[in-house]
Order: C-alpha cells, then structure tokens, then sequence
C-alpha cells in the first residue's frame, strides 16, 4: 500500500532499550514468525487465514545474522530456520572480526541467500567497549581498542575508525554479496569509506 517492497524481519530490541522505556513490550511475533506471516500475506491470506482483498503483495524478505557469535553452530540453526521460513536475504550484525565472518561465510553459504556484512565506523574506544559490553554478537578486538586510543585526534576526526571500517570491507568483501553501512551519525564519513574500501 505505502510502496514498500523491502523487509527486514527482525525480533527488535526490548522497549527498554529505546526512547520510550515505560512502553510495554510485545514479543507475538518472532523473527522466524515474522517471515511465515510475510509469506501468508504474499499467498494471498493474513494470519488468521482470512483473505486479503485486492493483489497479494509481494516482498523481499530479510533477515539478520550474527556470524561473529560465540556460537557459530547456533547462528546457523537460526540462519537455516529463517531461510525455510522465506529469507531472500541476509544483513548480519556488524562485524569487527572479518576471519571470524570469512569462517562463518564458508558454512553459510550452503543456503545460497546473499548477505549483506554489517559495518559501523567506530567513533572512540569508548564506543568499542561499549559495544563489546552490551551489544550481543558484536566483539571489537583488543588490538583496535588500542588503535582507536592511539591518536586521539586521528579517532576524533573519524579517521581510524574510516580507515578500520574500509580495511574491514576490503577483507570481508570477497565473501558477501553487499555492505550495509550503520553509519550513527557519521553519514558524512561514508564517501571516504567506499573510497578507501574500494567500492
């Protein structure tokens, strides 16, 4: 109705997370259940079973992926669930291990969906640590760390974290089939990055 062809079906963050932490959280759906029900919509019928009136709409349907997780095995289950539930394809959380996505990759790649490696410019080792401390799925190696803190005003004017985030995407990029970039606030950034990460 609105023109949106795209969906990324994800379980979403608990409200307390977001700006209104009082609001109640609903979990019905999913994001495995969230594809089915994409899917029924798409063969012509809500979740109830009842059919839609008009044109069955029709999606492209995504879903997301940790590939840098304590558990590889886990993730793959999920990878391999979300795909017989309709995944076209796959964005994963960002990545700042690329051997450990180039390991994970060798094995995803058995369900044929393109993924879509997550990169973040990381703006301060303070944002690294936060990151490693309350983000799941994401881990920012030590010796990063430690490269953001050598410059300070290098880091403060986004050129170490440009300069991580491009020689992540060069390595990562053989392996995937797009980068989804999550800027936060950096959008200005994102032209020296696709230069430096050749893309």
């Amino acid at each position: 109705m609105l023109g949106i062809e795209n969906i990324l079906c994800l379980t979403g963050d608990h409200t307390k997370m977001g700006d209104h932490p009082q609001a109640k959280p609903v979990f019905d759906l999913d994001s495995v259940s969230l594809l089915h029900t994409v899917q029924l919509l798409e063969s012509g019928v809500d979740l109830g079973g009842n059919q839609l009136v008009g044109e069955p709409p029709k999606f492209s349907k995504g879903a997301v992926v940790s590939p840098c997780s304590d558990s590889v095995d886990a993730q793959l289950a999920k990878m391999e669930r979300k795909v017989a539930a309709g995944a076209d394809y796959f964005q994963t959380q960002a990545v700042f291990e690329p051997e450990k996505f180039i390991k994970f990759m060798e094995k995803a790649k058995q369900f044929g969906k393109p993924v879509q490696v997550g990169i973040i410019i990381p703006k301060s080792a303070g944002m690294a640590k936060f990151m490693n401390n309350n983000v799941a799925g994401i881990h920012v190696p030590d010796e990063m760390i430690e490269e953001l803190k050598a410059d300070k005003e290098k880091t403060k004017a986004g050129i170490t974290g440009v300069e991580i985030a491009a020689r992540i995407i060069k390595e990562c990029k053989p392996y995937c089939q797009g980068v989804h970039i999550m800027a936060l606030g950096w959008e200005s950034k994102i032209p020296a990055l696709l230069e430096q990460a050749e893309i």
